[in-house]
């Protein structure tokens, strides 16, 4: 026998805890059950990685009889397109489906990929969507040694799903509803079989035939015990291994006593078990599981598919330049991607200059020349001029959406009451509930042993904390849709309670309080001749911002446009470029005569050709609709401030609407507005800044809260935590207010659960609650917690207008607002 196979009898795998009662391979003083467990061990422990082990002993994937699978395929170009999400030809972006994803073991492994292979540049994993992204340097490394790694430590992942054009069907769904269907089966056979109790047959003299028939029961019941109630049981271990009392716990201690106690009197015929409550119990459990998992998948699709994402684009159909939802994008579109806006789709480059930062897509500032058939990814960013590209992949929201939530673009945010409560619940109840049940046994123990056996188990199962768990994510997940589906868009449910708590708002002026819808445009100087109209126009094509985009809608009934070549933006400044060979400069006074004083004219957007100041594009403030109401409400409960790069022309008219105890500063560059946001959170403020994204991406990015207006061009940045649909602007007190109404709600499905659980537990202690009933309560508790919650969100979205879908007005609005321009702050 070779010196690493030993008999060792009744031990257990190190890797994976499979117990084969002999375990044929020893290293390192530990017994495995196949050379591949061995393999993975020995990997880990040579890169320092065993803390995989102390997280949750014997956590691994088991290897045995398990074939090494070939990804030669992978070596496939084609292929890689179809499965990379984003690559730049220096770094990579993919993500896997990884079923094997069970604890927080896996988690820990997955997100210290980079000690196994350092051309891993980041790894992230989700763990109830069971996927992992990953972020690697395709110099380093290559797609197919990233999955030849990660089905060498036991998370092979499953390709052709998704990526390759098959659709994918979850596992997990499928094991729950098979799980379902066991237990529900079992249960009502046993039910049936259980009749010689029901009708009270005499043991005695019908004793064979009650235990034929419990026999019969005690079959039926271990598939329900072993396969349904699996994931209770394990999750208890696992939570015991960690030295963590989690809920598993006590449910799983009520099973086994109902099995224990059922088996023994089966067994030792003295009685007839609750087999019966046992098979109920898990059934209920799971029915209750399955409601929720249903409802928070519903919730998760519209969040992820049904326009959550805001962001639009503009397609050229009939020959005409349109605005479009991304929904309504299609593979083959011709896309307008200007100056700074987003790329939303997968496609090919058709035509002009293209220079994209992917900072949204790998958190590093890094711009990539792309070529013209070349392809660019979706999360890229423009940075100079205007370009043309065809869609090659359809429009992935969530993946949008995922890049919106990486770690990079979250603020570091101090935890909500809320979520500190649900916590301290969490981790104090398993513990309280499982002393007054043992304290319950031991007091009904002398007195009748029936009665404490099940007052024993009807306690561990009646009470739960579950509804506390789930009341944040079913109430504020039911926000995050309300407010979606009227066009104000929350980055996740912690924007919730940080809106809730803010003390102090910061508005911008233009394109924030103002508008350029129904303004007129005039311009004042030097006529303009033909050539110096189309040299104007052309350069303005290339802009995303208001004015710009404002002067192109005036100028190009009667103009043409004209190739421009070096374009650059300045942000805060003004743009310029060479049109024919002469230098086009449009934007404020400042940019385009920065050695010149000020002037009577200085407001407006400047014009400058070849050094020459021709004159300049102005029009008269129009504030949004309801900007006094809107106003009046806020600075009842919030202090107000106006931080505007503007002259202070407005300052009289501004100074009626905010009161005089209100802070107006005019003149603010982009840096000055984030140093007044820095001062105001020195000064023990939390800060709201809404703003319009193009010259105060710093300040969004800098408060605690960050709102980007949308207006003819939305002003997106990924450090920002809210969009708001400036048609819905009227609408931003009654949207402050449901979330603060939504933290009262979370508050108030605490107290139904305390008082579930006070009322439970009174009547499980003296006896009076059998653990089949407990079974049907304890799931019932839980749905009736999200039902409250999402039932009395829904109330307070419908008293505060915030219910179904937008009007048509503001549809109409929003679909004119939809084309995203994409700000670093």
């Amino acid at each position: 026998m070779p010196e690493n196979v030993i008999d060792a009898i009744g031990t257990t795998c190190y890797h994976c805890g499979e117990d084969e009662g002999t375990m044929p391979v020893l290293y390192d003083d530990k017994a495995f059950c196949c050379e591949g467990c061995k393999m993975v061990y020995s990997i880990l422990q040579e890169n320092n990685l065993c803390t995989y082990y102390e997280l949750n002993q014997s956590s691994g994937i088991s290897f045995k009889e398990r074939s090494i699978e070939r990804y030669s395929h992978l070596d496939n170009q084609d292929v890689i397109e179809k499965v990379i999400d984003f690559s730049d030809g220096i770094q990579s972006r993919v993500h896997f489906y990884l079923p094997q994803i069970h604890c927080s073991s896996c988690l820990w492994l997955l997100e210290n990929l980079n000690r196994l292979n350092p051309a891993i540049l980041q790894s992230r994993v989700n763990f109830l969507k069971k996927e992992v992204s990953i972020q690697y340097d395709q110099k380093e490394t290559s797609l197919r040694k990233i999955v030849e790694m990660l089905a060498t430590v036991g998370y092979a992942p499953a390709l052709g799903y998704d990526k390759l054009g098959e659709k994918r069907s979850s596992a997990q769904e499928r094991s729950l509803y098979y799980k379902i269907g066991l237990a529900g089966f079992a249960f009502g056979n046993i039910m049936l079989l259980s009749f010689p109790e029901y009708l009270g047959l005499d043991a005695h003299t019908e004793g064979d035939f009650v235990q034929f028939f419990g026999y019969l029961n005690l079959i039926l019941v271990l598939p329900v015990l072993l396969y349904s109630g699996q994931d209770y049981l394990r999750s208890a271990l696992q939570g015991l291994r960690q030295k963590h009392l989690n809920i598993d716990v006590p449910v799983s201690l009520g099973i086994l006593a109902l099995f224990g106690r059922s088996a023994f009197e089966i067994l030792t015929h003295s009685g007839a078990g609750y087999l019966d409550s046992l098979a109920g119990l898990i059934f209920f459990l799971l029915v209750g599981k399955w409601f929720q998992t249903k409802i928070y998948h519903t919730i998760s699709f519209d969040r992820d598919y049904k326009s959550y994402f805001p962001m639009a684009s503009n397609v050229i159909r009939n020959g005409e330049e349109q605005s479009i939802t991304l929904d309504d994008v299609e593979v083959g579109d011709e896309l307008i991607i200007r100056n700074g806006e987003l790329i939303p789709a997968d496609a090919t480059l058709l035509e002009g200059a293209a220079e994209i930062d992917y900072s949204f897509v790998t958190g590093e500032s890094r711009t990539i020349t792309v070529q013209l058939g070349e392809k660019v990814f979706a999360g890229g960013r423009q940075q100079r001029g205007t370009i043309h590209i065809q869609v090659i992949a359809k429009v992935a929201q969530s993946y949008l959406t995922s890049l919106w939530n990486e770690e990079v673009f979250t603020k570091r945010h101090q935890v909500g009451l809320t979520s500190k409560l649900a916590d301290r619940v969490a981790t104090f109840f398993t513990g309280v509930i499982l002393l007054v049940a043992f304290s319950t046994l031991v007091y009904w123990l002398p007195h009748d042993l029936s009665i404490a056996f099940n007052a024993f188990t009807s306690v561990l199962i009646v009470a739960c904390p579950c509804a506390v768990a789930l009341s944040i994510p079913f109430t504020f997940g039911n926000t995050l849709r309300l407010l979606g589906n009227q066009h104000f868009y929350l980055k996740n449910t912690g924007v919730i309670e940080e809106i809730a708590s803010a003390t102090h708002i910061v508005f911008d002026k233009t394109g924030t309080i103002t508008t350029n819808r129904g303004a007129v445009l005039q311009y004042h100087g030097t006529p303009l001749s033909k050539e110096e109209h189309d040299l104007v126009l052309s350069l303005a094509h290339h802009s995303a911002h208001p004015k710009s985009r404002q002067i192109e809608k005036t100028l190009k009934g009667t103009g043409s446009y004209l190739p421009v070549r070096h374009y650059q933006s300045h942000t805060g400044e003004g743009i310029e470029g060479m049109v024919l060979g002469r230098r086009v400069m449009l934007g404020a006074h400042r940019f385009v005569m920065p050695s010149s004083g000020k002037t009577s004219l200085e407001r407006g957007t400047w014009v400058c050709i070849d050094d020459d100041v021709k004159g300049c594009y102005s029009d008269e403030a129009q504030y949004r609709k309801g900007l006094s109401q809107v106003i009046d409400l806020l600075k009842h409960r919030f202090k107000l401030s106006i931080l505007s790069g503007d002259d202070d022309l407005e300052a009289k008219k501004l100074r009626e609407v905010f009161g005089h105890e209100s802070n107006l500063r005019f003149h603010q560059s982009p840096q000055d507005k984030l140093k007044a946001i820095h001062q105001l959170q020195n000064q023990g403020e939390k800060v709201i800044m809404i703003g319009d994204g193009l010259n105060d991406a710093g300040a969004l990015k800098q408060s605690d809260i960050g709102i980007a207006v949308s207006d003819e061009v939305n002003s997106f940045i990924p450090a920002c935590d809210a969009v708001l649909d400036a048609a819905q602007f009227i609408r931003l007190p009654n949207f402050v207010r449901f979330c603060s109404q939504s933290i009262g709600i979370v508050y108030l499905s605490y107290f139904v659960a305390l008082l579930y659980n006070i009322v439970g537990l009174s009547f499980a202690v003296r006896g009076l609650l059998s653990p089949v009933i407990a079974a049907i309560l304890m799931p019932l508790s839980s749905i009736t917690i999200v039902a409250l919650g999402m039932g009395l969100s829904s109330i307070a979205a419908f008293r505060l207008g915030i219910n179904g879908e937008s009007t048509q007005e503001d549809d109409q609005g929003h679909r004119s607002a939809m084309t995203f321009v994409i700000n670093q702050g």
